[in-house]
């Protein structure tokens, strides 16, 4: 066992070579670290999957030498999910969970923490170390190749999720790597684009589920990412790494690298990337000339060292290799999470739940649902060791008088498409119902490729369009990465979001369309009634290298309120097959002011005939705050199951940050609004209940005052103008009331303040003396704000 102390692993990294340090900090072929025999220090393996362990028996086990493991590495991800032969290769046969995309719409904490416990137990049998995941980059545009992977547009969401996963993680044994850090927001030139993002949307936004992970889970290691930051590469950013996660949020972890993301291996080592994952022969010939020459300060190589070394420790610890998994209970586990998390987005008439004892005829169409598509394609995806089919779980649910057939329909355009639609909706016209199962065209996403349309596969609009217009009875069941344009959405009855549903995602198919379990699911992100209302569409993918996050702010729900768009579908959004009311909103404050948090609560009450879980939503809305702020924004939500006529009080808590918004030139998260009120509701789109708290904000920051900052901004300063009396009595010899006419000559000219005086002054009074004015006024500012 591998448990050094702390000044043992100080010892330890004093005994190496440079070249024993290069290779520590260099990892060992695609999935492990580097072993040092000779100091008794082990490697450790990692692996992909976020959603499943992908372990693959040659690359791990037998080993690769260097051209093989490229190969390998740019074989998986490069391929398609769908694609036949080779995309598993000789990959351990794991459980393949919901995708990031349907597991953020479960808003469910307990549920991601027991599929992080599963994926512990699968990853300690096989020899696993550290999994690398969960991906929580937010879905900014549905458009994004790697969406799939990511739970939401919104931080709040993505970071409770991730949070609970890793601990079930870590929990068990088993590190997690928080990924990507951060702005890894599209697959188009990747490792090349710079991701262009003022800092209040960087703070707000996208470094802020980050943030909330880090506190909640701390994440034995975070992932940097492919892209640039603001024209830095993320593995080489200092501001990032060391001043953001490490100083900030006293981030203690180990940083590694997205697989061969860095480009110069000494700036990322000082910038605070500690591994550099995989190995690279050309990497550490550079990372080992950059030490031998001096240019990496001894300190900062073998404080990463250490670390590298503090978490080979953590994981020798935690080793359970007396673990025995139970494939059956994670399929079971798989299914429940796509049970509890599939979207009901539309149900006319109360055209579901089916009615298995009904007589009649249901005509099951689409290749999807012999053959679904349960997760996106690239570095993510697992092998998985068993999968549900949906049509044969729907046809087990028939009576015996309800007779279930199914028709193929591709999901690739084929020669004679309208004589096959034509066929469908004539096999069609015979049912009473009929589910469609429809899909993106599965070339367009996945890692490495952005999709450049929201349509669905080539003939399936043609499909739905022409079975809607036939009178047919209509369920729409969608796989998708996310979002789709959906122009035959008012013509159909039912729709269903089943996003990538994993393994189980047939079986919680059936079970929702029969009413065996009542949808609970809520979009976790907007879709969009067409591509270009998706928010920053006009300034995507970028140009020249740089992509201008040109939105702020305002991404996904924040974009349509401000805009007053009206999505196809809004953010939070999911039916049930029975109703709830909100009842008796109490909030235990009277004001919002620095430094106080609070809790909300609300009475939930099901008012429908069967027992069903609602997601509470809590949102804030500011009124008259300092800077331009979304009009509402979600803080904190809730999932509750209620039996028929029960009703439940449950406490949403609010604390100070949830108020703020960051002030990027004062550098500060500030207080400042008239009032707030707070919302509680069922989704972005349909608030409930209200309550208003007055707000007492901060004392408002003042602005660095220069010899030619605007006179406005001089006099807005409370002692700008006495100071400035003074100074002109002594240095003039004129009377205060003298002193405060020539300034009033100032005050209305929107010329710079010392060039506006100069008229009136002359050289009589010199710039520096107005400066040293000036500063005396702005030190006595930082000193009052320290108070």
């Amino acid at each position: 066992m591998f448990q050094p102390s702390e000044d043992e692993i100080k010892s330890l990294v004093g005994q190496m070579t440079v070249a024993e340090k290069v290779d520590l900090l260099s990892g060992r072929g695609l999935w492990k670290t580097a072993s040092i025999p000779r100091l008794g220090i082990p490697s450790i393996v990692m692996t992909d999957g976020a959603h499943g362990v992908r372990y693959s028996t040659t690359q791990i086990d037998a080993g690769d030498n260097d051209e093989d493991s490229l190969r390998a590495f740019l074989a998986v991800v490069g391929q398609q999910a769908d694609a036949s032969g080779g995309m598993f290769g000789a990959t351990r046969p794991a459980t393949c969970f919901p995708n990031g995309n349907l597991l953020g719409c479960s808003w469910d904490v307990d549920l991601a923490y027991r599929m992080g416990e599963a994926l512990a137990a699968e990853c300690q049998e096989f020899g696993v170390h550290l999994l690398l995941g969960p991906g929580i980059n937010i879905r900014r545009t549905p458009l994004a190749g790697r969406a799939y992977e990511y739970y939401s547009e919104d931080p709040l969401i993505s970071g409770n999720i991730a949070a609970a996963v890793i601990s079930g993680l870590q929990d068990n044994g088993v590190g997690a790597s928080l990924k990507h850090f951060a702005c890894n927001n599209s697959e188009i030139d990747r490792t090349t684009t710079s991701s262009d993002v003022d800092e209040r949307a960087l703070r707000e936004i996208y470094l802020a589920g980050f943030e909330r992970v880090i506190g909640k889970s701390a994440p034995w290691t975070v992932m940097s990412a492919y892209n640039r930051l603001n024209g830095i590469q993320a593995a080489e950013n200092q501001w990032l790494l060391s001043t953001v996660l490490r100083e900030e949020w006293g981030y203690d972890g180990l940083v590694v690298s997205d697989w061969h993301a860095i480009k110069d291996r000494g700036a990322a080592l000082a910038a605070g990337t500690d591994l550099d994952m995989p190995e690279s022969q050309p990497r550490k010939a550079r990372l080992r000339a950059a030490i031998e020459a001096g240019d990496l300060a001894p300190e900062v190589v073998d404080a990463a060292c250490a670390k590298v070394l503090a978490f080979v420790r953590k994981c020798k610890m935690h080793e359970r290799r007396d673990t025995v998994i139970d494939l059956d209970r994670h399929h079971a586990l798989s299914r429940e999470i796509a049970a509890e998390s599939i979207v009901l987005l539309r149900n006319e008439g109360r055209t579901l739940p089916l009615d298995p004892n009904s007589t009649g005829r249901l005509l099951v169409v689409g290749d999807g649902a012999t053959i679904p598509v349960i997760q996106g394609s690239g570095s993510a995806t697992t092998n998985p060791y068993r999968v549900d089919s949906p049509f044969v779980q729907i046809a087990a649910r028939a009576g015996a008088d309800f007779e279930v057939q199914h028709l193929p329909f591709p999901s690739a355009a084929e020669v004679n498409m309208q004589a096959l639609i034509e066929a469908t909706v004539v096999a069609a016209s015979s049912a009473d119902f009929t589910v469609v199962f429809a899909e993106n065209e599965k070339s367009r996403h996945g890692e490495g490729n952005d999709r450049d349309t929201l349509k669905l596969a080539a003939t399936h609009d043609a499909l739905l369009h022409a079975l809607a217009a036939s009178g047919c009875k209509v369920i729409v069941v969608l796989s998708m990465p996310d979002a789709v344009e959906m122009p035959w959405l008012e013509d159909v009855d039912a729709v269903l979001a089943a996003f990538y549903a994993g393994q189980g995602g047939g079986e919680a198919i059936a079970r929702v369309l029969f009413g065996e379990q009542n949808p609970c699911g809520k979009l976790s992100a907007s879709m969009p009634v067409r591509m270009r209302d998706i928010p920053g569409w006009h300034t995507y993918p970028g140009e020249h290298g740089r992509h201008l996050y040109s939105e702020g702010v305002f991404v996904g729900y924040r974009f349509y309120d401000l805009k007053a768009i009206a999505p196809a579908f809004p953010f939070g959004h999911g039916l049930s097959y029975t109703t709830f009311s909100y009842e008796n909103l109490w909030i235990d404050i009277q004001e919002v002011a620095p430094g106080v948090a609070c809790t909300a609560s609300v009475t939930i009450r099901n008012t429908g005939s069967v027992a069903g879980k609602e997601i509470i939503q809590l949102y804030v809305r500011p009124v008259k705050p300092g800077l331009k702020r979304p009009i509402r924004e979600l803080k904190a939500f809730c999932k509750l199951y209620l039996e028929p006529g029960e009703a439940k009080t449950v406490p949403l808590t609010l604390v100070e940050r949830d108020f703020q918004y960051f002030d990027a030139v004062r550098s500060a998260w500030v207080l400042d609004a008239e009032a707030f009120v707070i919302e509680v509701g069922a989704s972005s789109r349909d608030m409930l209940l209200e309550a208003i708290l007055p707000c007492r904000p901060e004392r408002p920051g003042l602005h660095v005052l220069l010899p030619n900052s605007p006179p406005a901004l001089i006099f807005a300063h409370p002692k700008a103008e006495a100071a400035l009396v003074d100074f002109f009595v002594a240095t003039l010899s004129i009377s205060s009331a003298e002193a405060r006419a020539l300034l009033a000559k100032t005050k209305g000219s929107f010329l710079g303040f010392y060039d506006t005086l100069s008229w009136y002054v002359g050289d009589s009074v010199r710039e520096a003396d107005i400066a040293l004015v000036f500063a005396s006024l702005n030190d006595t500012c930082v000193e009052d704000s320290l108070e």
